[in-house]
């Protein structure tokens, strides 16, 4: 065996051998752990570069670049024709880059000389730290923009931008809407289908150095907006111009807390005129004034409810016929001959018609005398044959305690005493129009229902969505069938006997020679805070043409008249002066 000594120790060939396997091993490791180490370094700097490269990317271009907005223009809004009623102008906003800005206190001297600002207002913008720009005024016309631009203020920055305009100014103003002061959809349509209607804005980037102050010859790239879509609603607007026309002189002419109506398709559902007084001019909203602006702008056809009164019993005659072509021995036939009484003691409550049984009236009345005559005791004794269950069906089945499923935020379903809890008394009133409270949209589709075949239909508002650039249709809407409220031969004979009402009875003042109209008229005494209110009345009236093949409905209602509250005196003429606009423009 060989030794080898090293000053006072002896190592053997095995020792150096073991050694030198250790330390080879020790290498080795080091080796390894470095190879790891290295592949650790590379996997994460590939993770930065793959997974976060776009972020520290769009972080350095942040740091290195300032943006001016480029705002996409709204979306027109036009009639089923084209008539543009709501669409945007070239406006400007103004915009300054602080650390741009040479000379703060003459650059703010001028701008507020023009713009009408207090200079401390403005200074305290143009030379603000810690940010990349500020914006000094949010919307300008043409005018001030030129007079702002011939400064030429190194910093200051002129954005151009939509402005919204309404055409018609207060007309449709409850449908249409208004959008805030930034461009967004607030209320009505623009609210709706702001989604479609605002765009995708663009942006100006330009190359700046770290404190934010442009590079002179910076590279400047250019993002372009994305206009936003047009609406083509259902709205007609020769008829919404002549239903505006009647609706305000009956505001005035009746003294009235509001007035309303509705002008639909029976046949598809189509909204052709919607419309309230007062309104809002929308291009000069009063939003100082919150309150007359809410009031004024809601759309109180969709939003609020009343008390129907006698145009409910067009729902109550077609589940009365509807039920005995069904067979049920409770209805009563056409030919049926009611009791000649003008009072019915229910549960110990007594239920009278509007007038007094004297000297023949309403006596020997068949369903279609009832209906002309609008005979309250006769629809009393309707619901109670019929009973809870097949007249709640038929609520249902007419679309009544349930919104109608408009294209409009805000809808209310209306309110019904719960099938559960509904007394005889109750739904003896409710039979005539009582101690129930619809909406407007409710009333006129269900009334569509009753005379168009006996299909309750969705109503709508908008017809189509188009791209302007290209004009390719994005999105189209139609007629949607929600149930059968009563068969064809139940609706038609509602219709003929509606034409007798207009023909005959109490809806003579919204005849129009030559349209064959049919139709019904309605008072209803008001409820303020839970109690009847004396002397305030809503008067309606509701009617169709050509009775023989129906197609335009129209609601007309009248809040609050002063003076006679007869629906067939207040709301019946101005209902057929509506018919004879419509039948003038249409050759109907």
């Amino acid at each position: 065996m060989t030794h080898c000594a090293i000053g006072s120790a002896e190592f053997s060939e095995a020792d150096l051998q073991q050694n030198f396997l250790t330390g080879k091993k020790r290498l080795l490791s080091l080796l390894v752990a470095a190879i790891f180490l290295f592949c650790g370094i590379f996997l994460r700097l590939a993770y930065i570069q793959v997974v976060w490269g776009a972020e520290l990317q769009t972080k350095a271009s942040d740091q290195w670049t300032r943006d001016l907005p480029i705002v996409a223009y709204r979306g027109d809004i036009v009639d089923r024709n084209g008539v543009v009623l709501a669409g945007t102008k070239t406006g400007f906003a103004l915009y300054a880059r602080p650390a741009s800005v040479d000379d703060a206190e003459a650059e703010s001297a001028a701008l507020a000389d023009v713009l009408g600002l207090p200079q401390a207002d403005v200074y305290a913008k143009i030379s603000k730290k810690g940010v990349s720009e500020v914006r000094l005024v949010r919307q300008m016309d043409e005018t001030l923009a030129e007079k702002v631009r011939a400064l030429d203020l190194p910093g200051v920055y002129l954005a151009e931008q939509g402005e919204r305009v309404y055409g018609y100014g207060d007309m449709l103003c409850q449908t249409l809407g208004f959008v805030s002061a930034d461009g967004t959809g607030q209320m009505g349509l623009e609210a709706y289908y702001d989604k479609y209607l605002k765009g995708v804005n663009g942006s100006v980037l330009t190359e700046t150095d770290l404190v934010g102050k442009e590079l002179s010859g910076g590279e400047m790239t250019y993002v372009p907006a994305i206009d936003g879509m047009t609406l083509r609603l259902t709205i007609d607007m020769r008829v919404q111009s002549i239903v505006e026309d009647v609706l305000q002189l009956a505001y005035v002419r009746q003294g009235a807390a509001s007035t309303k109506c509705i002008v639909m398709d029976v046949n598809s559902g189509e909204i052709l005129a919607m419309g309230a007084k007062p309104g809002v001019d929308l291009n000069n909203l009063p939003r100082d004034d919150v309150q007359t602006l809410l009031k004024n702008s809601k759309n109180t056809l969709l939003t609020d409810v009343y008390e129907p009164g006698s145009t409910f019993k067009i729902l109550t005659a077609a589940a009365c016929l509807n039920e005995y072509e069904a067979g049920n021995p409770n209805a009563f036939g056409p030919d049926h001959i009611f009791n000649s009484s003008g009072v019915r003691i229910i549960d110990g409550s007594k239920i009278s018609c509007w007038t007094k049984h004297a000297n023949g009236k309403h006596s020997n009345e068949n369903l279609a005398d009832a209906l002309k005559n609008s005979c309250n005791p006769v629809f009393t004794d309707i619901a109670l044959s019929l009973g809870k269950d097949t007249f709640y069906k038929y609520l249902s089945a007419f679309g009544y305690g349930k919104p109608s499923g408009i294209d409009f935020d805000g809808e209310q379903g209306g309110l019904l005493v719960s099938q559960s809890t509904v007394t005889r008394g109750d739904l003896a009133r409710i039979g005539f129009g009582q101690s129930i409270a619809v909406t407007a949209m409710q009333l006129a589709c269900a009334t569509a229902a009753a005379v168009n075949g006996g299909l309750l239909l969705r109503p709508y508002l908008v017809k189509e969505i188009v791209d302007p650039t290209t004009g390719q249709v994005a999105a189209r809407f139609g007629s949607e069938v929600r149930g059968r409220a009563v068969s064809e031969s139940t609706s038609k004979q509602i219709a003929e006997m509606l034409r007798r009402v207009v023909a005959e009875g109490g809806g003579k003042n919204a005849n129009v020679e030559g349209c064959e109209v049919g139709g019904k008229t309605g008072t209803a005494q008001k409820f303020v805070d839970g109690k009847l209110a004396v002397g305030k009345y809503v008067s309606s009236f509701v009617g169709f043409f050509p009775a023989s093949a129906p197609k335009y409905l129209v609601l007309f209602i009248v809040d609050e008249p002063q003076g006679q509250s007869y629906g067939s005196i207040v709301a019946a003429p101005y209902a057929g002066s509506i018919i004879r606009g419509i039948s003038d423009v249409e050759g109907a």
